[in-house]
């Protein structure tokens, strides 16, 4: 049987460029012949994230779709043109089977390009409320597929977003000890990780590290991961207060935690739920209010907690947080909450359903054969 070829899309950030490589590392291990191709573009991290993960890149022009009226909307149908042929000329050089999009630069011609060449293509929208491409490709194929069951896209099944097995099959309280040890933290006692994504958040690193005292008052010890460009002034004490910039392995950090606060990107969110990190989610007040969205399954769960930006304070974290940390019961009920609200399986949910979208267009093109050749024999 013929490997399946297949052209995943899900540029720019890692927020799409993640899960788009989680769900390529699900097709390889159901298909481990499976050839594999990413589009990408050269703005954003497409470059270094995807080269990275061991799949070959295939660059084409940006083509973003505008969410208002302005002057590069004006342009983007001629962007949008060369950017269909340059992903058109990928699908034909590769032999494209299919086409699985998760938003972003390079979702919007990749869509295009399949659709025009009668390929079955799969969309997967992570967020809580759609991007234009995913809106307007849901439209087009009846493979679409959701983080849950509130995103509003036509044809839509909910089962969470592809996750690195290292994270989905985490077993948080076997790895404990060793996570601990790694960060210089006690193997026992309440353990807070703070942090605002790869590149921090001022407002989250402000809040926390001004409320250090009370946190260690209350017997809380704490890993900040800062982000790169941000830095806190913690005095050394005891408990550990950990300051950190970033952290390559986030499963060593899960792994030694109790509770979580930071921002709620649609990754972080679906990451905290599959290992039953309980968290204080605090949305990034911009882009529409997407990311409040993304966390409000799991707080009405009761797995999270949820703060605006606005209102993140020392005096928030002593009079609401520091209660929740000193109750291990409250803690556990939140876990097991947050837990439920997961998927750790979307990658596999996702991979067989694009390789049986292969297996039928395999069985259409065959019996389309068939009929042409009966149709001309003498």
């Amino acid at each position: 049987m013929l490997a399946p070829r297949i052209v995943v899309a899900g540029g720019h950030s890692a927020g799409h460029i993640e899960p788009a490589m989680n769900l390529a590392d699900a097709l390889r291990r159901l298909e481990p012949a499976a050839a594999i191709t990413a589009l990408g573009t050269v703005r954003g991290l497409d470059t270094t994230l995807i080269p990275a993960r061991g799949y070959p890149l295939e660059l084409i022009p940006p083509a973003p779709l505008p969410r208002e009226p302005s002057l590069d909307l004006l342009r983007l149908p001629i962007r949008l043109r060369d950017a269909v042929r340059a992903a058109g000329a990928v699908l034909d050089r590769v032999r494209a089977e299919a086409v699985v999009g998760f938003g972003g630069y390079v979702a919007a011609p990749a869509y295009v390009a399949a659709h025009r060449r009668g390929l079955p293509f799969v969309v997967h929208e992570a967020n809580a409320r759609p991007g234009v491409a995913n809106w307007l490709a849901a439209r087009m194929t009846t493979h679409v597929f959701t983080a849950g069951p509130s995103v509003r896209l036509a044809h839509a099944t909910a089962i969470g977003i592809p996750l690195r097995p290292a994270i989905a099959g985490l077993d948080r309280s076997g790895l404990r000890g060793e996570a601990r040890r790694r960060f210089g933290l006690r193997p026992d006692g309440p353990v807070l990780i703070v942090t605002g994504g790869s590149q921090g958040a001022r407002t989250i690193n402000v809040a926390v590290s001004a409320a250090a005292g009370e946190l260690r008052a209350a017997g809380v010890q704490v890993l900040h991961i800062t982000g790169p460009n941000h830095a806190v002034d913690v005095p050394a004490g005891d408990p550990p207060y950990v300051v950190v910039s970033y952290v390559d392995e986030m499963r060593y950090a899960y792994a030694a935690a109790d509770f979580v606060i930071c921002r709620s990107g649609a990754m972080t969110c679906a990451e905290l739920a599959a290992v039953g990190l309980p968290a204080a989610y605090v949305p990034l007040p911009l882009r529409g209010g997407e990311q409040r969205l993304n966390a409000v399954p799991v707080v009405r769960a009761g797995g999270a907690l949820l703060v605006d930006d606005a209102d993140l304070d020392p005096a928030w974290i002593e009079t609401v947080l520091l209660p929740v940390l000193r109750d291990p019961d409250r803690i556990a009920a939140m876990s097991a909450n947050a837990s439920a609200a997961g998927a750790p399986d979307a990658d596999v949910v996702l991979a067989r359903h694009v390789l049986a979208a292969v297996a039928e267009r395999r069985r259409d093109v065959n019996c389309r054969r068939a009929v042409a050749r009966r149709a001309a024999a003498p």
